[in-house]
């Protein structure tokens, strides 16, 4: 009976063994956690600010192998900094201390003036330690103004274009705008921000971030183009457009600065420009198009067949003198939206040929309460896309809108193809 006793305590003492090693190994789980999560908040502390982009050429590696993780986030003007002269007091460097929260410089009371008072505000903005300097053609360009431009005043653009030759890169720095309107008619001031844009391709597009209630914004954002070949530099041109942020609209435009890249030369180095933004040129055309749109009503199954075939002299949407159109095809029944198709996007083309069909299913007898609106937009990657032109075909339709509609009506199963006129969106 004794052993049998024994085997009870050693029984009776496994629950206090299993306790034991329980506190431990919850203790050694909590002090790991904490540890990460110490490991983690630190490397985040070290990460380079979100506002320094780096924006890459379609079929280009991202980080070529020959560039450190140092050298990818714009870190040779770091160095640059640390081993330049300390400049004078009134030095960009120096400036750069004073500004608010958002970013900004404190507002200083700039007059359009003769070009002695540009020569005076120049050295203010930029440090006369540093090899930069600005030409003395975007002065000229600064002050030649039309009298319509001189009633408007919409601010000037300052920034800088660089050519690495080593790495092959083309570096442009959206450095700030002074004097901008106010858009906002209440505070009396706006949140810009700039979209920049390579032409002509029109593929290579970037932004700069919102800088709220301000109207001398200084942006400070440095893109960088790999893959560029410095011969095709002087064949290309840099287009900005400045806008305020609307939380509750479409963004207002502010302007707009073209700069054509050829006679610019990028061998001596950073090159320090300004421009005066002057107002977006809108369409000349006052015609927004034609569509060509096929319709067939299958009263059988009820569905109604449509095919987008072509669309024909498409208005100028920029400066580059091209679109990149498609079409939104929206099916209403009773006024509300029951169905939405679109077709694909077509590059840089006036003339576009699409030869989508679509096929819809009618929800109700006959097509009186049916109607179809097309609108023709231009795609633009990153922004909200702009309306070129907008077509209704329905019962209540009238010209030869009405006409094609009451056609399709009358002669089911009949596949009826008409050009027709785009009205404003």
């Amino acid at each position: 009976m004794a052993p049998i006793a024994t085997s009870r305590e050693e029984f009776d003492q496994i629950p206090t063994v299993v306790g034991i090693f329980s506190a431990f190994g919850l203790v050694f789980t909590v002090s790991l956690f904490a540890w990460i999560c110490c490991q983690r908040k630190s490397s985040k502390s070290n990460k380079t600010p979100p506002y320094k982009f780096v924006h890459v050429l379609k079929g280009v590696d991202i980080y070529p192998e020959n560039l450190n993780s140092k050298k990818k986030f714009g870190a040779d003007e770091k160095n640059e900094v640390k081993n330049k002269p300390a400049g004078p007091k009134n030095s960009l460097r120096l400036d750069l201390e004073k500004r608010d929260l958002n970013g900004n410089f404190p507002k200083t009371n700039l007059k359009a003036g003769s070009p002695s008072d540009l020569e005076n505000v120049t050295p203010k903005l930029f440090s006369e330690g540093e090899k930069e300097a600005v030409s003395p053609d975007s002065l000229k360009s600064s002050t030649s103004l039309t009298s319509d431009e001189k009633q408007e005043k919409l601010g000037t653009l300052f920034f800088s274009l660089e050519y690495n030759f080593e790495k092959k890169t083309f570096v442009v720095n959206i450095k700030e705008a002074r004097g901008l309107p106010a858009m906002d008619e209440q505070s009396m001031t706006s949140d810009p921000y700039i979209k920049m844009m390579i032409l002509p391709e029109k593929k290579h597009k970037v932004k700069t971030r919102v800088l709220r209630k301000t109207l001398d914004p200084a942006f400070d954002e440095t893109f960088t183009f790999y893959g560029i070949p410095y011969t095709q530099i002087q064949e290309l041109a840099l287009h900005f457009t400045i806008l305020s942020f609307d939380r509750f609209s479409r963004d207002d435009i502010i302007g707009e600065v073209l700069i054509p890249l050829t006679g610019i030369e990028l061998t001596d180095g950073k090159k320090l420009m300004n421009r005066e933004i002057i107002k977006r040129n809108v369409r000349k055309s006052s015609g927004r198009g034609e569509l060509l749109i096929s319709l067939c009503y299958q009263s059988i199954t009820n569905t109604l067949t449509v095919v987008v075939l072509k669309a024909r002299h498409l208005p100028k949407s920029d400066v580059s003198g091209l679109s990149d159109p498609y079409v939104k095809v929206n099916l209403y029944h009773a006024k509300k939206r029951i169905s939405k198709k679109k077709t694909h996007v077509k590059k840089c083309t006036p003339n576009a040929v699409f030869n989508e069909l679509f096929v819809f299913d009618i929800p109700c007898e006959g097509l009186e309460e049916i109607s179809v609106e097309f609108l023709v937009l231009d795609s633009e990657r990153g922004s909200q896309n702009e309306v070129i032109g907008r077509l209704v075909l329905g019962a209540a339709a009238e010209g030869a809108s009405g006409e094609h509609w009451k056609e399709i009506c009358d002669y089911p199963r009949r596949q009826i193809a008409k050009w027709h006129v785009l009205c404003d969106g």
